[in-house]
């Protein structure tokens, strides 16, 4: 499958076939909001929050299967199952497409009122709505708690002349389209990283060239195939291939170096020389229009895998550090980061 390249600062036209296409996705879902919303479906808003859920519960990944939305949703599906902590079953399904945006339209509408699906979102989706101009935002989801962040990882196939971030990064400022960049969908966390990497290494971040692809397990293979010089995601989803050696990992985005499995611990971008420090959280919403009663039960149940030993296990096997604010937090906090992501998209081009 040929990728399209996206240019971190699309053109007006990309921008105007964003928005017509997720304007009509978002009026195709409104169209069965009035069969599927209920603002107490199935019981779980008659306020006996210890029946959640008196169903089957749907964890949706906005992605592509491969990538961290789909590892951390069934993180959750693995924790809840393995610690019995309901008496339904749990399952995990997929919506992937424009940074999460599609999910989110499907969410706030065919699923608006339903406390039986619940979402992972998190700053990819953040910057995806502002990039994409989305006519939906995280505003009309319902907040329930933050889960986990993660340091990014730059890796290069093991093959690659490149040794250092540095020779990486000289490369990118001498001659930009000689590097291909990989990393999850426009806008989000991974392509966020490369521009503030390129503008603290005195490029152009307008001039990257970055592949937006919508499941980590896509640009894996791409990598791994000689299609891009440089990827970039959470360290969960190339830990693996770091450990076996198939990649080389330059740099970690975080405020200290970490071991991926390969008994050395990698260096922080900030001790290659370039002053970017970033984090990729992930959180789980409810769909809108719940009462207070369904929100509190599903509260409940989160808190419950937060403090569950499957989760803890889980988290520690994946090198997740724990993030976790609920309730009011949880909402300040998606507030202030909108903003935050919003500001650092314009500054470097791609808001």
């Amino acid at each position: 499958m040929v990728h399209p390249v996206i240019p971190t600062s699309p053109g007006p036209g990309l921008h105007r076939s964003r928005r017509a296409f997720l304007a009509a996705a978002v009026a195709a879902l409104l169209t069965t909001n009035a069969a599927c919303a209920k603002d107490t479906a199935d019981g779980a808003g008659n306020g006996d929050a210890a029946a959640y859920p008196t169903r089957t519960l749907q964890l949706m990944a906005p992605a592509a299967p491969g990538g961290g939305w789909d590892l951390t949703a069934r993180s959750l599906q693995k924790a809840i199952t393995d610690g019995k902590l309901v008496n339904q079953s749990v399952e995990v399904f997929n919506v992937p497409g424009a940074a999460g945006t599609l999910g989110l339209a499907q969410l706030v509408s065919k699923n608006s009122g339903d406390p039986h699906t619940l979402m992972v979102t998190g700053l990819v989706m953040v910057g995806g709505v502002v990039t994409n101009k989305a006519p939906i935002s995280l505003a009309e989801v319902t907040p329930i708690a933050t889960l986990t962040a993660e340091q990014e990882v730059i890796v290069v196939p093991a093959n690659s002349k490149y040794q250092t971030l540095a020779q990486l990064m000289e490369d990118a400022k001498a001659n930009p389209t000689s590097i291909n960049w990989g990393g999850g969908s426009a806008g989000g966390t991974d392509q966020i990283l490369v521009g503030l990497l390129a503008k603290a290494a005195g490029a152009n971040p307008k001039q990257m060239k970055y592949v937006a692809y919508s499941g980590g397990g896509e640009s894996k293979a791409a990598l791994l195939a000689g299609d891009l010089t440089a990827a970039v995601s959470g360290q969960s989803e190339f830990r693996d291939l770091v450990a076996s050696g198939k990649v080389r990992a330059l740099a970690v985005s975080g405020s200290t170096g970490i071991d991926l499995g390969n008994g050395t611990p990698t260096r922080t971008i900030k001790e290659e020389g370039y002053d970017v420090e970033l984090m990729n959280w992930r959180a789980l919403v409810a769909p809108p229009r719940i009462d207070a009663s369904a929100k509190q039960a599903i509260t409940d149940l989160v808190d419950r895998v937060h403090a569950s030993s499957s989760w803890k296990s889980i988290m520690a096997e994946q090198g997740w550090e724990d993030f976790y604010k609920s309730g009011d937090e949880a909402v300040a906090f998606f507030t202030s980061e909108n903003t935050r992501i919003t500001a650092v998209l314009t500054e470097i081009g791609m808001g």
